[in-house]
């Protein structure tokens, strides 16, 4: 076989595999090849060279190389655990979500969670790096592939393959352990040499590389207001018995949808008016500030956090970070040249300083508007006076930065921090990351308000994620309070919305491979219709309907 790798064609052997490639040209690349494009199309390293290919390499840096890496280590941590305690023992263990750098797990059964089964289980999964135990992919056919999950007592993943189109699953093995798993893996448990377990809550936390650095394993960073918003999203979801996607599709099916969206709702506005409750339990707070990643529904939120402080006697008035926004030639750029609106730069500062602290010491100011289509700061009369029962809701991505508001009083602001925070599973294995919860939102929203192509948004959104990490996550532990946006629901909705958008970008496109997973990912949901969704949900701020200016 011919494969050509930058313009040089090789000659294999026709058993060879694409892991001798990459093997001949790792020392070409600064991390660990992890998969490999062939004549366009995306494989796994173990899988064998069928065809003379041009070739090309993804490494753990990339994010498709880095999801392979943390699936590898997951499937490991099963493995270890299910060797020490006993598949008799073992009643469930479930990979409930990420915190910082690890991955939190549960464990139920006829099992302790102690530092002692951390380490051991630890110290299995060095053995099975050091053995370089081959993870090989496997089609089976739906009957042959329900009888094995049967077998490991998986109900989540006979839930989710009920309504699998397909006559048949790929499945993955691991010396003798089956698991299915979304998306792919590298070839053998040697690749797969940095991570730690410990003990945390009432689990252990999975602790992994972080993709900036995929070759180094730093210290877990603990974030105990994110776990344990986290930790009560799952314990609802647990409660009204929709944990993962079979669940919700059984719901769908079940026509149970209606009462399910009325809970969801009636929990988010029981949340946000704790929330309200709180900020208004301080006497000296006069500024609720807001901040949060991109497509957390801030707007939404703000709204009725605002109807909800009306309700408890304050008078609250929306101000947006934007307002505040620098005119466009003096905006800052970035290393490319193109103007940086995530950073700090961007805001006059000083400027917003001044209009809130002449407001917090009793007098009027004429209040900003940012003309997006001239890129300037404008003013048109609109006057403020901070009147004793009045409360400013201001919502930006800088809103818990404590440079964005140095000279107010620390116990005149209220902080909340806000982000979809997913707490819906594929499966027990298989968790849904908040980021393509929020990719999908911001895809559906920039077409409909925008006019923006899905390979737009999907081509912008690292630069957003890298101002998410500068600018928003180093302080969402500084909040007051987290609200978690994400509804339980919200992907069935989306995706009726997403795919048709998801579809417009063809094969050959840099953006490609990405929608081709998410459409892969929303393939495992039943679609739900928007009708019955309340006009002031979150979710009306990316699907349309609100009755919010969003």
């Amino acid at each position: 076989m011919k494969v050509t790798v930058d313009g040089v064609v090789t000659e294999y052997a026709e058993d060879a595999v694409f892991e001798e490639v990459a093997s001949r040209h790792q020392e070409e690349y600064g991390n660990q090849i992890a998969l490999v494009i062939a004549n366009g199309k995306m494989r796994e390293l173990h899988k064998r060279i069928k065809e003379d290919c041009t070739v090309s390499f993804l490494t753990l840096k990339d994010p498709i190389g880095h999801r392979a890496y943390v699936r590898t280590v997951k499937m490991m941590f099963l493995k270890a655990i299910t060797d020490i305690v006993g598949r008799d023992d073992l009643e469930r263990v479930k990979v409930e979500f990420a915190v910082s750098n690890g991955y939190y797990c549960t464990v139920t059964g006829n099992v302790q969670v102690t530092d002692q089964l951390a380490q051991d289980i630890e110290r299995r999964m060095r053995e099975l790096s050091e053995q370089r135990l081959p993870i090989m992919k496997k089609y089976y056919p739906m009957r042959r592939c329900m009888k094995l999950i049967r077998e490991y007592g998986m109900k989540d993943k006979e839930k989710l393959f009920r309504y699998r189109r397909s006559s048949g699953v790929n499945l993955y093995c691991l010396d003798g352990f089956y698991d299915y798993y979304y998306g792919y893996m590298l070839p053998h448990t040697g690749y797969a040499k940095y991570f730690q377990v410990i003990t945390y809550g009432d689990g252990f936390m999975l602790v992994m590389p972080d993709r900036k650095e995929p070759l180094k394993l730093q210290p877990f960073r603990a974030q105990e207001k994110l776990y344990r918003t986290l930790k009560e999203a799952t314990e609802w979801s647990s409660h009204v018995g929709i944990e993962n996607v079979g669940e919700l599709n059984d719901a769908i099916c079940g026509n149970h949808m209606q009462e399910m969206i009325l809970w969801q709702e009636a929990e988010q506005e029981r949340r946000i008016g704790e929330i309200a409750k709180e900020a208004v339990s301080r006497s000296h707070v006069k500024f609720v500030m807001i901040a949060g990643p991109s497509s957390s529904g801030k707007t939404s939120f703000a709204n009725r956090l605002s109807i909800q402080l009306r309700a408890l006697g304050k008078v609250p008035h929306l101000i947006s970070l934007d307002d505040y926004f620098v005119n466009r030639e003096d905006t800052p750029k970035d290393e490319k040249g193109d103007y940086n609106f995530e950073c700090l730069g961007a805001i006059d500062v000083e400027l917003f300083n001044s209009d809130m602290r002449k407001m917090l010491d009793g007098e009027e100011v004429e209040l900003p508007h940012f003309n997006f289509m001239s890129g300037h700061r404008e003013y048109n009369g609109h006057m403020m006076k901070l009147e004793e029962e009045d409360i400013l809701v201001i919502e930006g991505i800088h809103g818990l930065n404590p440079k964005m508001s140095y000279s107010l009083p620390e116990d005149s602001k209220f902080k909340i921090y806000i982000s979809a925070l997913t707490s819906l599973n594929i499966d027990d294995h298989n968790r849904i990351p908040t980021t393509d919860g929020r990719l999908l939102r911001r895809i559906v929203r920039d077409a409909r308000t925008r006019n923006a192509s899905a390979k737009r948004t999907i081509q912008m959104w690292p630069s957003v994620r890298r101002g998410e990490e500068e600018n928003i996550f180093p302080f969402q532990e500084e909040a007051d309070m987290m609200f978690n946006s994400a509804l339980v629901y919200e992907l069935a909705v989306l995706k009726q919305y997403a795919e048709p958008l998801l579809f417009s970008i063809r094969e050959g496109e840099p953006e490609y491979y990405e929608a081709k997973r998410l459409l892969r990912f929303l393939n495992y949901f039943l679609g739900v219709d928007s009708a019955s969704i309340p006009n002031n949900s979150v979710c009306r701020e990316f699907v349309g309907g609100s009755c919010f200016k969003v």
